[in-house]
């Protein structure tokens, strides 16, 4: 597709005389009132170099161009010159390019196949899986479809909690008060009920915790009893997860968690200590990272044991070998930022050179309106709750609006779950908020349901309009017909769609593209009440279904990448 910046950059070179083209470039802006054009120039820069007042500059750049036959106007305001594209080539450019590429609209090849790793979700085992997971699970996914979708090679990694002091605790629990039957028909539930338990028994007998830790270095040492139940744990934990990852359509290309790397954590110990970057405190051994205006970053305990970031250098130099990363992205919640400073750093200090190209991403916290959630006190959430009632409710709505759909529970999986992982979306991911049932399952308004109808809708006038000129207009079409207010807007939105995926990749912010498809819908609806799109003029009326069917393609695109499907009836 034609890229409109770089042919206007070359239109401006001459009449910009010791203006580089990159400098062009970056002056060029897109104004945010379509009435002061497509694009813009402000010339206040080029006072100094062009030795003139900035309107005269503007004067003189908006007459050199005016002639271009890209421009249906130019215009001199003030310091600014303002140009209009001729909307007739912008429409058949852009319909015309949408409809060659079809679904794949905005994929590209920028990523040259180079690897890039995402991890994102990992959960506890032996936890529930709840609302404060979702945040890494969907925006880690996104990512990862936005990767793919830019010409990455994606390898998405579910880095499960499954090691710590933690199943000591779960296993003297289990031991004590627990029994097979329970956990077998309610795993996560039940074995939340036995962590809950111990530390209500512990908080009376200290020694409990004593135990739970010589339970976990019994673990560590592969003794075959904890090894057994510990297994046992994370199998069950997992049915539960995947029942989850199903209702939301994620997947992943290795569940390896933190116990994958505990053989392999020695290793970086001693290369560590013969690196000279480790030191004794207190039985401890740590990195010091005062240089770095950073905290002492804990290496081992005194007892031995090892910590996150062992397990994180571990992870990282593993992944290098094995996979030859460009990227290695983690998605997780900005508690962590800290951690990632440190051990970032460490890599580096260790003459990793790659250590840069481990990017953590950070999200903001969800809380509850009680308070924040905590699994040992109980007060949580399960996201499979949330998911089930969201399907719940659009199936009410799609019964009680007697909504047309050839399938009433597969619509309200993928509008209800579709609502929830949109809500997520919707929003820059750093922000924090507190959940609401009634903000999360509310379909009013710019939200995913409302995205999802909008496809819908253009999906019911393709079917109106017939395969006959369904078919030609992805032949051929006249983009004269293409040129009013409200398509002229649709289609400026439609050729921004390529760029929009690819600022949201290189900012890893989903909601980018969140925030563009429901401008999009909201043109598009625009459109759909201006003009009347089935016609008598069989010339027009193919014109404006290539239009809309252009439309319906974005859309599909833009929400296979936040994860949800389309429905083509609601």
């Amino acid at each position: 597709m034609i890229d409109y910046r770089e042919k206007i950059a070359d239109a401006l070179q001459p009449a910009m005389e010791g203006i580089s083209r990159e400098e062009i470039l970056e002056m060029i802006e897109t104004p945010a009132d379509s009435k002061m054009g497509d694009y813009a120039l402000p010339c206040f820069k080029l006072a100094k170099v062009l030795r003139k007042a900035p309107p005269m500059i503007a004067k003189g750049i908006a007459e050199s161009i005016a002639d271009d036959p890209m421009f249906a106007k130019v215009e001199q305001v003030n310091a600014y010159v303002n140009m209009f594209l001729d909307r007739k080539d912008l429409a058949g450019e852009v319909v015309g390019e949408v409809l060659a590429q079809g679904g794949d609209y905005g994929r590209s090849d920028l990523g040259g196949g180079r690897k890039v790793i995402v991890e994102y979700s990992s959960p506890n085992i032996a936890k529930p899986f709840h609302i404060g997971h979702i945040r890494s699970t969907v925006i880690g996914s996104s990512i990862a479809n936005i990767y793919d979708y830019l010409g990455y090679d994606v390898f998405r990694i579910n880095h499960l909690g499954d090691y710590g002091t933690q199943f000591g605790k779960m296993i003297v629990a289990y031991r004590r008060w627990g029994n097979r039957e329970d956990v077998e028909r309610e795993p996560i539930s039940t074995l939340l009920d036995y962590y809950k338990r111990f530390h209500e028994e512990a908080e009376k007998d200290p020694s409990l915790e004593d135990e739970a830790r010589a339970t976990f270095t019994r673990l560590e040492h592969g003794e075959p009893e904890e090894v057994e139940l510990w297994q046992w744990f994370r199998d069950e934990s997992l049915k539960e997860f995947n029942r989850v990852y199903d209702m939301l359509g994620i997947r992943f290309d290795s569940y390896n968690g933190e116990s994958f790397y505990s053989d392999k954590m020695p290793r970086f110990v001693k290369e560590l200590e013969d690196k000279g970057l480790l030191e004794e405190d207190d039985g401890a051994q740590i990195v010091r990272l005062d240089d770095y205006d950073l905290p002492v970053a804990l290496i081992t305990k005194s007892d031995g044991s090892t910590l996150y970031i062992t397990r994180d250098i571990a992870a990282a130099v593993y992944r290098k070998e094995t996979y030859d990363f460009y990227k290695n992205i983690y998605v997780v919640a900005s508690q962590q930022n800290l951690h990632f400073q440190q051990w970032i750093q460490i890599l580096e200090m260790m003459g990793y050179e790659w250590a840069r190209d481990c990017v953590h991403v950070p999200f903001g916290l969800v809380s509850m309106e009680e308070g924040t959630m905590s699994t040992r006190e109980g007060r949580v959430i399960f996201l499979e709750d949330v998911l089930n009632r969201a399907v719940d409710q659009t199936r009410e709505i799609i019964k009680e609006k007697n909504v047309n759909t050839e399938n009433i529970e597969e619509t309200a999986a993928a509008v209800g779950i579709g609502a929830v992982i949109f809500n997520e979306l919707s929003n820059y991911r750093i922000k924090d908020y507190v959940f609401s049932w009634e903000h999360v399952l509310n379909f009013e308004g710019e939200t995913g349901p409302y995205v999802q109808y909008t496809h819908a809708r253009a999906c019911s006038i393709l079917r109106n309009a017939g395969e006959d000129i369904v078919a030609k207009a992805k032949a051929g079409f006249d983009p004269n017909f293409l040129t009013g207010d409200s398509a002229n807007e649709l289609i400026k939105l439609l050729y921004a769609f390529p760029q929009v995926v690819a600022e949201a990749g290189e900012k890893y912010e989903p909601s980018i593209v969140t925030r563009h498809i429901v401008d999009i819908a909201q043109a598009y609806n625009r459109f759909y009440h201006d003009e009347h799109i089935l016609v008598e003029d069989e010339a027009e009326k193919t014109a404006k279904v290539a239009l809309v069917m252009a439309a319906k393609y974005t859309l599909a695109a833009g929400l296979a990448l936040l994860g949800m499907k389309a429905p083509e009836r609601m």
